[in-house]
């Protein structure tokens, strides 16, 4: 997916800093993921600890790691399962009556017949659910692949805060559902749907990485339209976006992060702490510092980074391609 504050280019840098901290034998250890996002961290090191926590408070955010992180074993059948859903007959469903040009709401977020598409197969899979015909697992990992499926077709530039006037050729191909193929482990890991400052104070382990939002776009309104379809609810969808009523993250807000930020740091029960943040964030380097120095040895890695595509859409006059992506660290004592 093409997200905002993804690191999937910058996970090779998270991953030796973290070894030249942490150590490169993680077999006995516990990471903890807690702004996991579409969980790509995680998912590095699924293979390299003892366990993975992974948790987030957007719906959309648990789905995908429940399939990532939370899938393990193999699932029989799931290229089956697979192919009846990318032949199920299309039907007119919630997305296609509020976020199709089709339907009552006239919006576009995607076309008539990849939305028809969506809710077809949301429904099907809820049903199968339902009558217990696929188990948890075969749920997760099929919602997943929705998810993904229908991003690659969205009408939007990246995010789904607006839609565009005219289809767009990516958004013009038919929805194929393609499966979010996970990694196989032996590993028995834990995924949560929660605030993460609420679950620090129940968790522990040896690894922490945070990621938090960076500034006040929130990503509950950033991608709003793929917690609708994970949890296909119905609701009066509001303004021209069609926006549901969404969680608001205190890490991004100016006046909430700083306080946010060092409850975060004093109730985690980790020997070592990783921050991403840039230079662009609502908390300054100051901040980070004087905040994780209160407990315990502070050092911090950094390497430039190409801004994210829809930063310099949105942001024509802005003349930086590049910010400067911090992983600050912490040793706690």
């Amino acid at each position: 997916m093409n997200y905002i504050g993804s690191k999937y280019k910058l996970r090779n840098f998270i991953k030796e800093t973290i070894y030249s901290v942490a150590g490169r034998n993680l077999s006995d250890k516990v990471f903890c993921d807690i702004f996991a996002g579409t969980g790509i961290i995680g998912r590095s090191f699924k293979k390299e600890v003892k366990k993975v926590i992974s948790s987030d408070f957007e719906y959309y955010s648990f789905v995908l790691n429940k399939n990532y992180i939370g899938n393990s074993s193999y699932i029989k059948d799931k290229r089956i399962f697979i192919e009846k859903l990318n032949n199920i007959k299309l039907k007119e469903g919630f997305i296609f009556k509020h976020y199709c040009k089709g339907g009552s709401g006239s919006r576009q977020y995607f076309a008539d017949n990849n939305g028809k598409k969506i809710d077809a197969i949301r429904i099907k899979i809820k049903e199968w659910k339902e009558k217990k015909i696929i188990n948890g697992n075969l749920y997760w990992f099929l919602l997943a692949s929705l998810l993904e499926s229908a991003d690659k077709v969205a009408n939007t530039a990246s995010v789904y805060g607006a839609y565009l006037k005219h289809i767009k050729k990516s958004a013009q191909k038919n929805l194929i559902l393609t499966p979010a193929e996970y990694e196989i482990t032996n590993n028995k890991n834990q995924v949560f749907y929660t605030d993460g400052n609420l679950l620090i104070k129940k968790i522990k382990g040896y690894i922490l990485y945070l990621d938090p939002p960076y500034n006040s776009r929130q990503y509950g309104a950033n991608y709003h339209i793929l917690n609708t379809i994970a949890k296909y609810h119905n609701f009066i969808p509001k303004g021209k976006t069609g926006l549901p009523n969404y969680k608001k993250s205190k890490y991004c807000s100016k006046n909430l992060v700083k306080k946010e930020f060092e409850e975060l740091i004093k109730n985690a029960n980790f020997k070592y702490i990783f921050l991403s943040y840039n230079n662009e964030g609502l908390m300054s380097e100051k901040d980070i510092k004087n905040i994780m120095s209160k407990y315990g040895r502070f050092d911090r890695a950094s390497v430039n980074y190409q801004r994210f595509k829809a930063d310099k859409d949105q942001n024509r006059n802005h003349t930086a391609n590049h910010t400067k992506e911090y992983l600050y660290i912490l040793e706690k004592q």
